[in-house]
């Protein structure tokens, strides 16, 4: 079978060949009827045709024979095939060949495209780069780029290679990898991937993968790799086939031999099995699954969503609740001030007390009152210069500004100064809303509460709803207090909540959550959650564009940050999975009519091999509508 193939469909290979010798054997026909030939020189146009079309298939169907012991379709038609030309049955033994070469190759095509749309991701990358050798500029191969290397894009460009922005700002489309549309404001500090697109400003990265191991060529590395991973269905039914194609060739053997040891008619028999070995090839059966399988993987690689096989494909297609880690996964995993409440004096007041303190901080609070504390326009010069800046481990931070103390941390910590506080008697409701309370004050009192949340994602609403309308529940496990999770539950729709969860615990609701409502996805970051998305029906990784130990744990990565590609990824696996059994029940009810028909003698080998090759290519092209979701 070709890897990729990108060309005109008639043109490949094995295609090509079934085509030439249906030719080949159409010609043989008309000119035998029409006597233009002699019945020696049809036969020998007929001899060509054969083994032209039969090459490819034949072949695979005779080494599976030999290296795995299986009897398999391709040995059935090769045996109905040799058995229709000893019969003298030329005209059928070509049109077998003809018929089931084509349908084979376009199957065949139909995957070789496939595989080629995933590897045209690649053609999204430059093949060439510039990097900087010695302070100056040098245009170098991106195959040859090297973890460490230095390199400009300028607007406009592909980044040739994952890298780590030095300098520069930007914004960058990263829809090739994360399938996120909205492009992405980017800085130094930040990450930037293969095959995204520069649209801004001048970015000078540092190269952290080679071109060979960038994030978009491990994508393409995964797909492939899942779309050869099958699923459940189809493991079945490649088992019945190693027993059931055996069936197949012994039951036509003996429609020879009986009947002729009964003193039957041995050609009419003989004729009847080389057409059973046609008619009863399960050859859209065994179609039924693959192709769904592909086609579903493929486009959902290119949403930017792994799915790293076919069975969890089919797993996702049974989900009936989806239970999603809070801190990371619902939110954003980093606090923002939502609430800046003045006892005394004016917010601002307040905030440029805790802005004074905290700049000297690198703890994630005080990160989040610095940024509130920008936007509102308070900077460095407004504040007096501080001395004697503290941390107080457990509590908070204090620094010493002119003649005052500046306190900023947890009501504890003001009890420990003296001052009663207590958290539920201030104004505003912050506590019962789960949010943070960070106080601000000095010796003398309190001054004023900065309230904090973990902020959700922009998505997540939208997501949840989406999964409702599916007719999904959704359910949150996290080991954040219960305040906290029950308010951000309310505010999603979500609905149910367990918290303060340990790691243990996570893996024991998801399996309380399946007996009750039957299997169940498990979304999270992928290394924290491990246990629980191990447990779960399918787990499911997300943002982990560049993160190997992230897909690696879960059974479907997301590279982007958009929770709206669960619902995504379980629309997918509910239609392969529709059309896997469409396909079965059709593949069995053309058996069903078929044999019957074959056994009473009812209909011809052409007639049988036309019918088989239509229910294949009928399979083959339910298949590919599970790539439009």
């Amino acid at each position: 079978m070709e890897e990729t193939f990108e060309g005109r469909w008639f043109t490949y290979p094995p295609l090509r060949n079934a085509l030439i010798a249906g030719l080949l054997a159409g010609l043989a026909f008309a000119l035998g009827h029409l006597e233009w030939i002699p019945p020696t020189g049809e036969i020998v146009l007929y001899m060509i045709a054969i083994p032209l079309g039969g090459f490819h298939w034949s072949r695979e169907g005779l080494e599976k024979l030999i290296r795995h012991r299986e009897v398999d379709i391709e040995l059935l038609m090769l045996a109905a095939t040799i058995g229709a030309a000893a019969l003298g049955l030329w005209d059928e033994a070509a049109a077998l060949v003809f018929l089931y070469g084509t349908a084979e190759g376009l199957e065949e095509l139909v995957y070789a495209r496939t595989r080629a749309s995933i590897r045209k991701l690649l053609d999204l990358t430059p093949k060439e780069a510039c990097v900087l050798r010695n302070g100056q500029e040098q245009i170098i191969s991106a195959q040859d780029l090297r973890v460490g290397d230095i390199f400009l894009v300028r607007p406009g460009e592909s980044i040739p290679t994952d890298g780590l922005i030095l300098e520069g700002r930007s914004t960058v489309n990263e829809a090739p990898v994360t399938g996120e549309s909205i492009p992405v404001e980017k800085k130094a500090g930040m990450p930037v991937f293969a095959g995204t697109i520069n649209l801004e400003g001048m970015l000078k990265v540092q190269a952290t993968a080679t071109f060979e191991n960038n994030t978009l060529a491990r994508i393409i590395h995964l797909v492939e790799e899942a779309q050869e991973r099958k699923g459940q269905t189809q493991l079945f039914i490649e088992r019945f086939g190693r027993v059931y194609s055996p069936a197949v060739l012994l039951s036509a053997t003996l429609m020879v031999l009986l009947p002729a040891l009964l003193g039957a008619p041995l050609r009419d028999w003989a004729i009847r099995a080389v057409t059973l070995v046609v008619a009863a090839a399960p050859c859209a059966l065994v179609m039924s699954t693959p192709v769904a399988i592909a086609a579903g993987i493929g486009r959902a690689g290119l949403r930017g969503v792994l799915i790293k096989g076919g069975i969890h494909l089919e797993n996702l297609g049974r989900i009936r609740g989806v239970a999603f880690d809070k801190t990371g996964t619902l939110t954003r995993g980093e606090p923002a001030v939502t609430d800046v409440l003045a006892l005394h004096g004016d917010e601002r007041e307040v905030l440029r007390l805790a802005f004074s303190v905290e700049r000297y901080s690198e703890h994630p609070l005080a990160r989040a009152i610095v940024r509130k504390a920008e936007e509102m326009g308070i900077r460095n010069e407004e504040v007096e210069e501080v001395q004697e800046f503290s941390t107080i481990a457990g509590y908070g931070a204090m620094a010493r500004a002119g003649d005052q103390r500046i306190y900023v941390g947890k009501p504890g910590l003001f009890r420990k100064l003296g001052l009663e506080v207590d958290p539920n008697a201030l104004p505003g409701g912050f506590q019962e809303a789960g949010k943070t309370l960070v106080l601000v004050g000095t010796e003398t009192g309190l001054k004023g509460v900065i309230a904090m949340q973990d902020m959700i994602r922009p998505q997540a609403r939208e997501a949840i709803q989406e999964l409702h309308r599916m007719g999904v529940k959704v359910a949150m496990l996290t080991g954040d207090r219960e305040a906290t999770a029950r308010a951000i539950a309310a505010e999603m729709g979500i609905d149910e909540v367990k918290a303060d969860l340990k790691p243990e615990d996570k893996v024991k609701a998801i399996r309380e959550l399946e007996r009750k409502i039957g299997p169940v996805a498990m979304v999270g970051d992928g290394i924290n959650d491990a246990p629980a998305l191990a447990q779960a029906t399918v787990g499911i990784a997300m943002g982990v564009a560049g993160t190997d130990a992230a897909i690696e744990a879960a059974d479907v990565a997301l590279m982007a940050d958009d929770l709206r590609q669960v619902a995504f990824a379980i629309r997918l696996g509910r239609k392969a999975r529709r059309i896997i059994m469409q396909n079965i029940a059709f593949s069995i009810l053309v058996l069903a009519v078929l044999i019957p028909l074959t056994v009473a003698g009812q209909i011809s080998v052409t007639l049988a091999v036309l019918a088989h090759e239509i229910s294949e290519l009928l399979a083959v092209a339910n298949g590919l509508r599970a790539a439009r979701v």
